[in-house]
Parts: structure tokens; C-alpha cells; sequence
């Protein structure tokens, strides 16, 4: 039967991440740290946004980009949160989740054989996404010595005559490093330079905790250049509402649009409505969540620090990425065994690119108390290694 399928699908590795999410689902009593999905409940006023429209019959297809109403919604967050001006007419797109907006985009810019630069370690899509599109990944391994930022050195040493699209991803999964504006101006340089595009995945803008987010997008000479990517998962936790938006310039935005109407036609309306409310009512939300999120980091930062396990300080996202070198092991006999033994599921750092061996991915967007027990298992755990 393999004879007959896609040899370009078969040779796609499936998401190290879902491989432990399917290895948790089999046995009793697990503490998963491993899923990055709020354990929030998405808030009440956005949820009755949804009843009232599902009671209201709003259960139609939308336009193709989205409601006009999110559109412009979505226009009036960027511009008041991140200084990001766009025309909600023609330069947004609402998708089904992020994720969509990355295959979208890289479907949109790329023809077979240009290249996407990707630093790693990174969210497991976006390598997947440009083999599917024919283009070919390049990937450079982001270090702990630069706080997992990417350098314009270091793009600049990937760059080739074939090279299209850089993906910036940042605040980080799994590291949680972010990138200040300096550092963006940067990379800037080397992308206008070079006549490159920039897909900037900010599904996490929201949830920084040393300052303010910057988005590329917002420096000179970079608009046109580049298809910021962000959603509602996150920042709302409206996971299962699978909602995000893409926004750029009118003619990238109305081929990632002619994709998008082929594959998926609209993206789901009642989640679309309760977005609306999102954007209009939820920062108090969004304050809420991030102040319980920093909560958690603090507390698994100095939970490492005690256990002598170098741990690299998230300024962003809801991930810690400590290093487990020390221990001999890989990053998945390590997790294996955890798992094994102490009954808890992290992520090798190796399902996020192979510069993530050494690494685990421990998510906290779980509450306080279910950390604590993981990390008296932590500690116990290590103490026999």
C-alpha cells in the first residue's frame, strides 16, 4: 500500500509531541506537562458570546476572510497593543487557529524549491508545512549562550540565492526567549538586504513577562515584507475554538485567501463571534491568566536552580526548557523513563529540532499544585541518576 501514498507525506516524521500525548492517554494517574493548552477555562463572558449566537442561529458561513466585525476587531487590538496598522478589508485573514495562517503563508510565498529558514528549537509545524509546499527548510540551531535568540550572524551564514522566507517564532515554544526590539532591528537589516519575506508567529505576544512585545512588523520598511501570525489559544484559552488570523500586505493576504477558500471555505463561526468579545473585553482576562502563568515560572525556575539543573529564564510563552546533559541520557530516555517511573510526561527537547537534544519541554500552564507534585518527583527522580 506505501507504494501508492505520497512519498513526500511518509517521509514526515509524526509530532514527537503527540507520540507522548498518545504514550500518556494508555496509562493511569499521569501528571502531564506536556501539552501547551491553558488550564483555564475560556472566560464567561466569551462563552456566552458563543451561546448567544449558536441561540441566535448565527451558524452560517462567514466571508471567506472572516466577519467584518472580527476583521476590523482584530485591526483595533493590533493597532492599540502592538502599534500594528492594517486595513481590515483586505490585509486580515481569520483562520482555523494559527497554525492554518503558517500553512497559508508558507503555501502563499514559497515555490518548489525556495528556501525557509527556521531557527530551531521551534513549534513542531513549520518544517512539515514547507516540505508539504515543495520548498525546502533550513534550519539553524538557536544556542543557550545566546539566550536561544536568533543572531543576525547567524542568518546572515544560511542565507543563499535560493532563500525566501525566515519564520520568527517569538516569544519562543519551546524556549520561551523572546526578542527586544533591538534585537529585531537586527535581523531587519539582514532581511531587507536580502529581499526576503518574514512569517512572524506571535500566537504568544500576549504572554511576556519583561516588558513589552515587539513585532518586526512594526520597523521601517518591514510591513511589506512580513505576515504576522496570531490567535486566540493562547492569550484566551480558546484552544478548542480554533481561531487565528493572519495579517499582511493586500496581495500576500489574497492568495493565502484563495488557499484558504479552496481547503477550508471559513473558518468556524460561532468561534468567530465569541472572538469579537474576546478582542473588545478580554485584556482583563489576559492580565489575570499571565500574573498566575509568571506565578508557575518563578516557581519552576528556583525548583531547578534547588535541583542543581541549569534552566535557561523564559521571558515569554509558558514553557521552561531546562538542560538535562549532565545526566548522561538523551532527551527522550530521559523522558521515557520519567515517565516510567515517576508517572509524569515532559517533552524531549528533540521533538522542537535536533538542537533540542540535551532539553526537555515542561509546559506551565498547569496549576500551581500539580507542578509542586512534579517536582517532588523532579527532584526525586534525579537524585538516583
Amino acid at each position: 500500500m506505501q507504494h501508492r501514498l505520497s512519498a513526500k507525506v511518509l517521509n514526515i516524521k509524526p509530532s514527537g509531541i503527540r507520540k507522548f500525548f498518545d504514550l500518556v492517554s494508555e496509562k493511569k494517574d499521569v501528571i502531564s506537562l506536556g501539552v501547551g493548552e491553558p488550564d483555564f477555562d475560556t472566560p464567561w463572558h466569551i462563552r456566552d458570546e458563543g451561546i448567544f449566537a449558536f441561540e441566535k442561529g448565527k451558524t452560517f458561513y462567514t466571508s471567506n476572510s472572516g466577519l467584518k466585525e472580527l476583521r476590523v476587531e482584530i485591526c483595533n487590538y493590533l493597532k492599540r497593543k502592538f502599534s500594528l496598522d492594517y486595513d481590515p478589508l483586505s490585509e486580515v485573514l481569520v483562520t482555523v487557529g494559527g497554525s492554518e495562517a503558517i500553512d497559508l503563508a508558507i503555501c502563499a510565498l514559497t515555490n518548489d524549491g525556495d528556501e525557509v529558514i527556521i531557527p530551531e528549537p521551534c513549534y513542531v509545524s513549520y518544517k512539515p508545512c514547507a516540505i508539504l509546499a515543495n520548498a525546502k527548510p533550513v534550519t539553524i540551531d538557536l544556542k543557550a549562550e545566546n539566550n536561544f535568540k536568533l543572531t543576525a550572524a547567524e542568518l546572515k551564514n544560511v542565507i543563499t540565492n535560493k532563500t525566501k522566507v525566515l519564520i520568527l517564532a517569538f516569544p519562543n515554544n519551546p524556549t520561551g526567549a523572546v526578542m527586544t526590539k533591538e534585537d529585531l532591528e537586527e535581523i531587519a537589516k539582514i532581511v531587507q538586504e536580502h529581499d526576503i519575506y518574514v512569517i512572524s508567529d506571535e500566537i504568544y505576544a500576549e504572554l511576556t513577562y519583561n516588558g513589552k512585545h515587539h513585532s518586526i512588523a512594526e520597523l521601517d520598511g518591514m510591513k511589506e515584507r512580513t505576515v504576522v501570525i496570531n490567535g486566540f489559544s493562547k492569550a484566551y484559552a480558546m484552544t478548542g475554538w480554533r481561531l487565528g488570523y493572519a495579517c499582511g500586505v493586500k496581495e500576500i493576504i489574497s492568495q493565502m485567501t484563495k488557499i484558504h477558500q479552496f481547503a477550508i471555505m471559513c473558518a468556524p463561526t460561532v468561534s468567530q463571534y465569541a472572538a469579537v468579545e474576546a478582542l473588545k473585553n478580554g485584556d482583563k482576562d489576559i492580565e489575570e491568566m499571565k500574573e498566575s502563568y509568571n506565578q508557575r515560572r518563578r516557581f519552576l525556575l528556583e525548583s531547578f536552580k534547588e535541583m542543581d539543573i541549569p534552566c535557561f529564564e523564559p521571558f515569554g510563552a509558558f514553557y521552561v526548557f531546562p538542560c538535562i546533559k549532565k545526566f548522561g541520557m538523551t532527551s527522550e530516555e530521559f523522558a521515557m523513563k520519567f515517565l516510567d517511573e515517576e508517572n509524569v510526561a515532559v517533552i524531549p527537547g528533540t521533538a522542537f529540532g535536533d538542537s533540542g537534544e540535551g532539553f526537555l519541554r515542561i509546559s506551565y500552564a498547569y496549576s500551581i499544585d500539580k507542578l509542586k507534585v512534579a517536582m517532588e518527583k523532579m527532584a526525586k527522580f534525579t537524585s538516583r541518576l
